[in-house]
């Protein structure tokens, strides 16, 4: 059945298209920071037209992904250390809160959820083959993602939730950027650990051991970034150092 026949515009339909194409691209690192989105380039890029184009350049703006500049066009938005530095203040403020309702509104069958998902994220290959053409596992990112934000599933508030979701894309975003450019660099083998860790504490319900363990898990991924991201003042043309 037809966008028509179901009610969709079409032009609808093709801009969701564009929109998860760009985004997926910003967050996996394959569009770098500041690059122009020129509406024609981007069109040709994912074969849709440039109204869509434009409308999910738009949204991504309001999501904080995409800088839209008076007279200039689009671009991807910037990266800093201390920006990064702030985005993870940030989340350890925001997450060990929801985390700790979380723990307390628990039951067995978010156990069970937990268990499963951190299973699944532990045998998911974060990185492909060399002869895949991609550093990044897609699956990975979206195991990695449903478990740390099923770990905050139980705390009770829609909102919180939405803030930890986009916290953890920008974040995904900066870690994405440095594997693609400095792949040798950035192996956190003891990621894996980290999880567990987390994972034994809240399913003994140690609220406190749980947040504590949470926001050194992203301490540590903060201090492994702190050579690959270049100070904001010495940013002129790139944010990453290139290997």
């Amino acid at each position: 059945m037809s966008a028509t026949q179901t009610g969709v515009p079409e032009s609808r339909n093709l801009s969701e298209q564009a929109y998860h194409k760009i985004r997926r691209d910003i967050l996996l690192g394959e569009l770098f920071p500041d690059d122009k989105l020129h509406i024609e380039a981007i069109s040709e890029r994912y074969g849709i037209g440039a109204v869509p184009v434009r409308e999910a350049l738009n949204r991504l703006s309001s999501e904080g992904l995409v800088n839209r500049k008076s007279h200039r066009g689009f671009c991807v938005a910037s990266i800093s250390m201390p920006d990064l530095e702030e985005l993870v203040k940030t989340r350890i403020w925001l997450e060990t809160l929801a985390l700790s309702e979380s723990i307390r509104h628990g039951d067995e069958s978010w156990e069970d959820e937990l268990v499963v998902s951190a299973h699944r994220l532990a045998r998911t290959q974060r990185r492909l083959p060399e002869d895949a053409g991609r550093a990044i596992s897609e699956e990975w990112e979206k195991r990695h993602k449903e478990f740390h934000m099923l770990l905050l599933d139980r705390c009770g508030s829609a909102w919180l939730l939405g803030f930890c979701s986009t916290l953890m894309d920008q974040a995904v975003r900066y870690r994405n950027l440095s594997m693609n450019t400095n792949p040798s660099k950035l192996r956190r083998e003891g990621a894996a650990a980290e999880h567990q860790a987390i994972l034994d504490a809240v399913l003994d319900y140690d609220a406190g051991r749980a947040c504590a363990r949470l926001a050194e898990h992203y301490r540590i991924t903060l201090d492994s970034l702190r050579n690959l991201i270049l100070p904001e003042h010495d940013a002129k043309d790139a944010s990453i150092r290139r290997a």
